[in-house]
């Protein structure tokens, strides 16, 4: 069985403002070092709007963050992004999305994504990626919600992590 089916067996009611249940997706705000990442990247976005999922991620139209969000609005899915607004002064908000939130924050964004998410899943990245999916790890572990996490584990990113 696969993550994306797994996945599926665990899966809340869809947020009220969207139709699909979503998936915060956490990853790079830069196309990473190894083309594989995208590839990867790409198929996941691909394979979870065609199994009726959409997405929640930070909002950006550049690197992994925005690829992801243009692969699951080409195959029929819903992005939600959410943003703070000090990023707005970048250019780089993503504006094909189903839903765009300024929040005031990085925390208020994190907190947003939880709150709208029925799953998680860390996509290689930076440290904003390691930071993201750590603190919802901690969540858990401190009971503040059961829903699955993924780490997808792309040509060994994540190995040293997973052996810690």
């Amino acid at each position: 069985m696969n993550s994306v089916s797994r996945m599926t067996q665990y899966m809340n009611n869809p947020s009220p403002q969207t139709t699909q249940p979503l998936v915060a997706l956490y990853c790079g705000s830069r196309a990473g070092n190894n083309p594989i990442y995208q590839e990867k990247a790409v198929q996941l976005a691909r394979k979870l709007a065609e199994q009726g999922f959409g997405m929640v991620y930070g909002g950006a139209s550049i690197g992994l963050m925005g690829l992801v969000a243009d692969t699951v609005v080409q195959h029929g899915g819903q992005a939600v992004g959410v943003i703070p607004e000090f990023m707005l002064d970048y250019e780089i908000a993503h504006s094909n999305l189903t839903e765009l939130h300024v929040v005031k924050s990085m925390h208020e964004r994190k907190a947003m994504m939880a709150e709208r998410a029925s799953a998680f899943v860390a996509l290689p990245g930076g440290l904003g990626t390691f930071e993201e999916i750590l603190e919802i790890a901690t969540w858990g572990q401190l009971n503040q919600h059961q829903k699955p996490m993924i780490l997808y584990n792309v040509n060994g990113f994540y190995d040293a992590l997973i052996q810690q």
